[in-house]
């Protein structure tokens, strides 16, 4: 028997109301005989998400808003986190894990192969951090400026189709939004006020939503209007080794005086660190529809969301990459798995041993997009869908505040390592207090702009056939121009800014900072305010701008600019027959790729362009690609309740932006950095997928299945030497840099998922996913991890609803997994796990509370080098969100 069953509304899901027993046992032959009764919320979300993924032909997962604003979780990427298979991240580059889930990725990849889309177009993406904003640029969004207010529904794309946008490695992820014709009513109205306290900054801050439609009586014109306002505090405390351990070279003091140090690994900088931030997100989204006659209906939407960021890191750090190098450790020190894990240096004068950056950035991130619809029915047969668009996305460091001071002169210092998992204990001699200050630097003043862009315009064309397995066809193309640049064209002079500084306004640290992660370490530390950081840079600097020439600040060396044109066009043949059915395509996809960077040079008479950075030449690639990608997927009806799929298909996903255009960049303080590589291929991944899906009985599912991926060309990350030029010295000198290579890799894995619900108002849910991971390539540390794979990643809920008190639970774990490169060493996330709760109550149809409990169980987040050498400790504290819904 060939099995149907309707896609519910978008406000009501029917479901059959008996008991669990007698539903799975014979929910066919007792029918007739069942009670229909009308559910929404967690139950109603849950039966439509579930009704979505069955009738589709192909691997998908469906999270579905129970009402405007009111997903699963508050943050989209936690949302998604729930389903098997996906993994968040709530960091883009080495600024170390937050509080809030901000990059999605699938099946134990890096978010870079996963795609994200809204509304099937892509969304220019934006990051406040400034790495992310020039040296560490991905292909991935940020969750942070996407609001879950905005979502009616997101659907998880785990096999391929032609038909679907090329440029998700690994899948993608497409959000949809509301429209105005699909709601119910002529006028809805609906709105949101709520705070939100952040347990660790001790604040609380208001969260603000609104929704307006509008449709006329014949439901041919209907406009939609949302707008968000929301704050909140971060306080990120926390032990951090900025770039992890080095090594002791024989050439180093210390090697020459004690051999047996030669090679050892040892703390290069060992920090007490303490980040604030303040996010203020605002923007809304605007949707009009007009169907002039039954045949035609057309669209035009616009979205913004702007984020201020500013944020204040301040890092008070043992300096062994300075005295470590320069003398040994006194007698006594022990070195265990090639690691100085206790050692103790008696102070040497005029040895500095502590160094303090405290760095205040005034940042932003925004993203944007506008696009026009229109759907075209030609014909009985053949109907026709256009769209042109064009987004933004963002991100600038218009000002950096920085001061970097030296301390501890000749006061000694020590250190205990106790592995990966804890903290070290270290302390450093000396006056550290501002008296104790011996030399004051500032660096990095220079604005810092990313710019994401794209143009786009598709045309989409399916043919059906009444007679035959031959169901329909799908064909049609996509042109798209997309730049993405770094930009870094002023900066400032500093001129006697310690003068003006040295006696400004302090503030301790908070009392207990960083007691959850423990550790002996320095806590009661100082920092100049914001306030006195800023006035005395922005009172005693020079700021300067491009137009000043060869002796302005234009940093040529964090500038880059990769331009692509993609156009794609692709045929998907859709086949049904009596108890199967399926889809088997071809995408031909084209991509002319330029790249602009600049490269150091030492001799004047060689470079294009010159500043206080050094002498640069310009360095132009073109890459052209095309590709033929085979897509196929098949859905077998084994039985009423019993789904089969298979699929196999090729995808392709460019390199990271930052990965084929970024100049070579380096740190001072450690003689580290990072480049591109502009002779990078794309990631070509050959996948297989099975799963085998039972739903024994309304909102019930049992699934298993298995799948892999052969990646071919891979992008990991080697080591070489490179000259730079030194901010320090006004030279070129020595450091090493990590850069992109092409490698292979494969993944393979098993996902298994249950939701069943228990009785008509409880329910349980669990998923896991095994995921097996490897690379060619070889990292520093003779691993050949694959980057973002987790090998065991799991979920677990319940809850419970009546007509009037909902409430869920769950607890989501990914294991440890190798983020990428800090400096030029290897370093890992270790295994991480959240408890969220949420709780809502109704009071009438027009007013209910809701109250959403995240992080509950207070996690560190932990990085390691190795098994022996710890990277950071991080420590969020939780976040508690209480909404009062109003609905008219």
């Amino acid at each position: 028997m060939k099995h149907h069953k309707s896609v519910l509304s978008a406000a009501i899901v029917a479901c059959l109301a008996v008991s669990a027993a007698a539903q799975a046992q014979d929910a066919q032959q007792e029918a007739t005989e069942l009670d229909t009764v009308v559910v929404t919320g967690i139950r109603g979300s849950m039966e439509k998400s579930l009704d979505t993924k069955r009738e589709a032909n192909s691997r998908v997962e469906v999270v579905t808003a129970e009402d405007v604003g009111k997903l699963p979780a508050h943050n989209v990427a936690d949302t998604l986190q729930r389903l098997p298979g996906v993994n968040i991240s709530s960091s883009s580059a080495d600024e170390g894990g937050f509080d809030e889930a901000d990059r999605v990725s699938l099946r134990g990849t890096s978010p870079s192969l996963t795609q994200t889309l809204i509304n099937g177009h892509s969304v220019g993406s934006a990051d406040w951090f400034v790495l992310s904003q020039g040296n560490s640029v991905g292909r991935s969004v940020s969750y942070t400026l996407l609001p879950s207010e905005l979502v009616s529904s997101v659907e998880v794309h785990k096999s391929s189709q032609a038909k679907l946008p090329d440029g998700g490695t690994t899948g993608s992820v497409n959000i949809i939004t509301r429209k105005p014709l699909e709601f119910a009513d002529q006028i809805t109205a609906e709105a949101s006020l709520g705070v939100v306290n952040a347990e660790q900054a001790d604040s609380t801050d208001p969260q603000l939503s609104a929704l307006f439609n509008y449709k006329n009586d014949d439901g041919t014109f209907g406009v939609m209007v949302q707008a968000f306002s929301q704050k909140r505090e971060l306080r990120r405390e926390a032990q951090e080794i900025p770039g992890g351990f080095f090594q002791i070279a024989a050439t180093d003091q210390a090697g020459i005086d004690n051999p047996d140090l030669v090679g050892v690994w040892a703390p290069g900088l060992l920090g007490s660190t303490l980040f604030e931030q303040t996010r203020e997100r605002k923007g809304g989204l605007v949707e009009v529809q007009f169907k002039p006659n039954d045949d035609l209906t057309l669209g035009v939407s616009g979205f913004r969301s702007d984020m201020d960021a500013n944020n204040y890191n301040r890092n008070f750090m043992l300096w062994g990459g300075n005295f470590a190098r320069a003398h040994a450790p006194d007698a006594g020190y022990v070195v265990k798995d090639g690691v100085l894990t206790e050692a103790t240096y008696t102070g040497v004068a005029g040895q500095d041993y502590g160094v303090y950056d405290m760095i205040y950035r005034e940042a932003t991130a925004k993203t944007s997009y506008a696009t026009f619809d229109a759907a075209w029915q030609i014909n009985d047969n053949l109907s026709a869908k256009f769209q042109a668009g064009t987004t933004s996305g963002e991100g600038s460091t218009d000002r950096q505040f920085i001061a970097e001071v030296t301390l501890g002169a000749g006061g000694g210092a020590s250190w205990t390592s106790h592995g990966a998992s804890s903290p070290l204990d270290w302390s450093i001699g000396g006056d550290i207090t501002p008296a104790g200050v011996t030399s004051f630097g500032t660096w990095g003043n220079q604005q810092v702009t990313a710019k994401d862009d794209e143009d786009w315009f598709t045309a989409d064309f399916t043919q059906y056939f009444n007679d035959g397995v031959l169901s329909s066809i799908d064909f049609g193309a996509r042109y798209a121009d997309h730049t993405r640049e770094a930009q870094s064209p002023e900066g400032a002079s500093p001129g006697n800014i310690w003068a003006a500084l040295q006696n400004g306004a302090t503030s301790p640290y908070p009392g207990g900072f960083a007691s959850s992660i423990g550790g002996d370490f320095p806590r009661d530390l100082w920092y100049f305010t914001p306030g006195a950081l800023k006035d005395a840079i922005i009172n005693n600097s020079d700021w300067l701008s491009d137009n000043d020439g060869p002796t302005g600040r234009h940093n040529y060396g964090a500038e880059w600019k990769v331009a692509e044109k993609n156009f794609a066009a692709y045929v998907q043949a859709n086949f049904s027959g009596d108890s199967w059915s399926g889809n088997v395509g071809l995408r031909y996809v084209n991509v002319d790729q330029d790249i602009n960077s600049y490269q150091s040079v030492s001799d004047p008479a060689n470079a294009d362009v010159s500043s206080l950075f050094g002498q640069w030449i310009r360095v132009f690639t073109n890459n052209k690609h095309s590709r033929v990608l085979p897509s196929a997927n098949l859905k077998f009806n084994l039985a009423d309740d019993l789904v089969f799929r298979f699929a196999a298909s090729q995808t392709q996903t460019l390199p990271d932006y930052s990965a084929l255009g970024a100049s070579s960049w380096g740190s001072d303080l450690n003689k580290t950095g990072g480049g591109g590589n502009p002779n990078l291929n794309p990631v070509v991944s050959t996948n297989f997928d099975a799963n085998l899906e039972w739903y024994f009985m309304p909102r019930g599912l049992l699934s298993v299945g298995a799948y892999s991926m052969n990646l071919k060309d891979y992008v990991a990350f080697g080591t070489e030497k490179r000259m730079l030029f030194s901010e320090l010295t006004n030279q070129l000198e020595e450091y090493l840099v990590s850069v992109p290579v092409n490698s292979n890799g494969k993944v393979t894995g098993v996902e298994v998922a249950y939701e069943q619900p228990i009785g008509e108002n409880f329910g349980v849910n669990a998923n896991y996913t095994y995921a097996d991971g490897s690379t060619a390539h070889t990292w520093a540390d003779g691993s050949n991890n694959l980057t973002g794979t987790s090998k065991n990643t799991y979920n677990v809920g319940a809850y419970f609803e009546n007509d009037t008190f909902g409430a869920r639970v769950g607890y989501t774990y990914r294991s440890a997994f190798l983020i990428g490169l800090s400096g030029a060493n290897p370093y890992y996330q270790d295994d991480f796990g959240t408890l969220s709760a949420a709780l809502s109550y109704k009071v009438n149809d027009h007013l209910s509370f809701t109250f959403d409990a995240l992080n509950l169980n207070d996690p560190d987040i932990k990085y390691y080098q190795s098994s022996s050498i710890p990277t950071a400790f991080y420590s969020n504290g939780r976040q508690y969100y209480f909404n009062v819904r109003l609905k008219f």
